[in-house]
């Protein structure tokens, strides 16, 4: 119904079939559509009228509320009863734990189970994983900045790509390090540039997202990745791998960690393609002996995981239920992605199949004046700016990220497809005003 909705196949005012009728129509229980059309209540796509029967509803527009096209969050999993799923995964976790342990200090790093867990459900990008090498961290910003605060020192250079994730900007300004950028071409970084850019700077850490890069979408493809981990073994380089995506992307090549074990930190977080209040990530070290600086350095900030959170992670892993549970996350990301795909058109977007597009604006839209417009219009999205490296962190006649205005609008955080394509529409009408002083109605 709700894809329908979207679709506007079904409109506003048309009346729908009786929940009987409809039930033989399909084969299914009477019991099946009474649930489907309540859920569908509750979403406000249908109201009834009595004996009149039941019809779709008009949109429910609430103009007091933001609509967040700004954060990069799973969408809710399609075909799951999520509060059930919850109910069933503590009630494991209880069975199979003491409650005291539950609720007591833990060491850091994740149980032996955690760390199990953990090469478990890197094995699809991976292959087979020491789970020796696993470490479970409280999420992927706090893995990143233990990540940097150990493998760097003060003043030091981290390079990474002219558009960059911000968590790695926050943390390398409170930490005193330096981000500088080295410019990319339609594959990502440039081997070449990477190479004149650490010997120069004599960076020893490269950070990047090669899959679904955030926020441009950009998946660097084998033949690069191969280029970069063979440049980071002859120059003795450390590499950050954060990969939050890559179960997303239909066809995503290995990993850096693939062709380069030994030099590469490689992120996984649950946030990202599951829960974000799992706040489980895992980081397959490039060597056993890091370890200890790495957990020494999560320690000054973070004792450690939740436990609670983490034994919920490690059940689901370990029962499965992570599995299918991705899989429904994954169905609706890809509906998402269709009907945004239809709602915005082609034209100045990049979509590589995740949770997130990045869009162009016109040319008489700057990215900042655009993100207070859509403010003002009910709707949250972020300007390349949040993205771009300080000015301080580009060679002369570096490029900056792109030519033009651009915005990242995140999928999954409106609360139902329907909502998303009249937000995505909203924000279409803004983008084409033709003066943005245009009042915003």
């Amino acid at each position: 119904m709700e894809q329908a909705i979207s679709d506007e196949r079904l409109r506003p005012g048309d009346r729908l079939p009786p929940q009987r009728q409809l039930a033989e129509y399909l084969q299914v229980d009477l019991t099946t559509v009474t649930r489907a059309y309540g859920e569908a209540r509750r979403r406000h796509l249908l109201e009834a009228r009595g004996s009149a029967g039941t019809f779709v509803a008009a949109p429910k527009v609430d103009l007091s509320q933001l609509i967040d096209l700004s954060m990069n969050i799973p969408p809710p999993p399609a075909g799951i009863d999520l509060n059930d799923l919850l109910r069933q995964g503590m009630s494991q976790v209880l069975i199979h734990s003491d409650a005291d342990l539950l609720m007591t200090y833990h060491l850091g790093g994740g149980s032996s189970a955690d760390r199990a867990a953990g090469a478990m459900w890197m094995q699809a990008m991976l292959g087979p994983v020491d789970e020796a090498r696993v470490l479970a961290c409280p999420g992927a910003q706090s893995a990143l900045a233990a990540l940097v605060l150990s493998q760097t020192r003060p003043g030091e250079v981290i390079l990474a790509e002219p558009l960059a994730y911000p968590g790695l900007l926050t943390v390398a300004a409170h930490l005193g390090r330096r981000v500088m950028a080295v410019d990319v071409d339609d594959e990502g970084m440039r081997p070449d540039l990477l190479m004149t850019m650490a010997r120069r700077h004599q960076a020893r850490l490269v950070y990047l997202n090669p899959t679904l890069q955030n926020p441009t979408t950009r998946t660097m493809p084998a033949t690069r990745r191969a280029e970069i981990a063979a440049l980071a073994t002859r120059l003795d380089l450390r590499i950050i791998e954060d990969d939050p995506y890559w179960r997303f992307a239909a066809h995503a090549p290995r990993p850096l960690a693939h062709y380069a074990p030994g030099h590469v930190f490689y992120v996984s977080t649950l946030s990202k393609c599951l829960l974000p209040g799992l706040r489980t990530a895992y980081v397959l070290m490039p060597e056993r002996q890091a370890q200890e600086e790495v957990l020494g350095a999560l320690r000054s900030f973070v004792l450690m995981s939740t436990p609670l959170m983490t034994a919920l992670s490690t059940q689901w892993i370990h029962d499965g239920t992570a599995a299918t549970l991705l899989e429904g996350i994954r169905s609706e990301a890809w509906a998402r992605h269709e009907l945004a795909l239809r709602t915005l058109g082609g034209a100045g977007l990049s979509a590589g199949g995740g949770i997130h597009l990045w869009k162009a604006l016109p040319a008489h839209w700057q990215g900042q004046e655009f993100v207070l417009k859509a403010r003002q219009a009910g709707l949250n999205v972020v300007s390349q700016s949040s993205f771009a490296v300080p000015p301080e962190g580009r060679e002369p006649g570096a490029d900056s990220g792109g030519q033009g205005a651009c915005i990242r609008i995140s999928l999954g955080r409106s609360r139902s497809r329907f909502e998303l394509v009249n937000a995505l529409r909203r924000l279409m009408e803004l983008a084409q005003r033709r003066s943005p002083r245009e009042v915003v109605v």
